[in-house]
């Protein structure tokens, strides 16, 4: 029988990682004298989906990147508490923790709160891709919290495919298709792309997301500017024209296909509930928001 709690950690050769560890520790033990309460711990790398069933609560100590590649782990409503190890308000070099909206500083007040049920719930949308092979077998991607991507595998050769959204219908030459939540552009989107000043409506957050062809050649960009770049709630789908190629949501756990695949994006994963206790997550972004 799983514990109430499971606790995720990144475990590498920093000790700050190791001495919030030992202090989440400490805490814990502490709740489980006095409530009960029960708690696994497992290392990042370690993990299983099995891990992630039927638990109260799910915390994820470390920065986003450990956040990000467990959380394809979980496909329930269990909600995520994010607590940052190494906040960069203190140390330059540590996580800047846009998902953990706790750190050791309030932790303990944070977790007694959570078991309260005393926090916001955020529904967080994320993406998935769906690949339909040659000979007819279907694979689906991991849900992906911040993008996903889809290129040729051997990245010196172009991403050849036929792109269909909507009414377009595009044979393009890239260095790929990368598709972004509203929540992760911030992570590679904007590196990217330059999307400077653009305003998102509200409504459409859980619904659309941001898709943009790498290093599309210019003068194709200006023949059907949304097969370039766009803001949608409409599928992509695109049929591979590539020796290999592969999908890598959040840089984790790619899929390979190969010519002729049909690959379909969406965003109808299931939501992650991520929990925050001062904060929505949509309040972060706000200036990115029409109201």
């Amino acid at each position: 029988m799983n514990s109430k709690i499971l606790v995720v950690y990144k475990k590498n050769y920093e000790d700050v990682h190791d001495i919030a560890l030992n202090q989440m520790i400490k805490c814990l033990n502490k709740l489980e004298n006095e409530k009960g309460i029960k708690t696994d711990y497992k290392a990042r790398e370690r993990v299983q989906k099995q891990d992630f069933v039927k638990r109260k609560l799910i915390i994820v100590l470390g920065g986003d990147g450990t956040l990000t590649s467990i959380s394809h782990n979980i496909l329930d409503e269990t909600p995520v508490m994010g607590v940052n190890s190494n906040p960069r308000d203190i140390d330059p070099s540590g996580s800047v923790g846009f998902y953990l909206d706790s750190n050791m500083s309030t932790f303990s007040e944070d977790i007694s709160n959570a078991l309260e049920n005393k926090f916001i719930i955020n529904s967080m949308p994320r993406l998935q891709a769906i690949i339909s092979t040659p000979s007819g077998n279907i694979m689906k991607s991991d849900p992906a919290l911040n993008d996903l991507l889809i290129a040729n595998s051997q990245q010196y050769m172009p991403s050849k495919y036929i792109l269909k959204r909507g009414d377009i219908e595009d044979e393009q030459h890239s260095s790929g298709l990368l598709f972004s939540t509203f929540f992760g552009q911030g992570a590679w989107f904007r590196h990217i792309c330059n999307i400077e000043g653009m305003k998102f409506d509200m409504k459409d957050i859980n619904q659309n997301y941001l898709v943009v062809a790498r290093d599309l050649n210019r003068d194709l960009r200006k023949i059907i500017p949304n097969a370039y770049m766009d803001w949608t709630s409409d599928e992509t789908t695109i049929i591979s024209n590539m020796h290999r190629g592969y999908v890598v949501p959040d840089g984790w756990n790619e899929l390979q296909f190969i010519r002729g695949a049909n690959i379909s994006v969406n965003l109808k994963a299931p939501p992650l509930n991520l929990i925050t206790f001062r904060n929505s997550m949509i309040s972060k972004l706000e200036h990115l928001v029409n109201k």
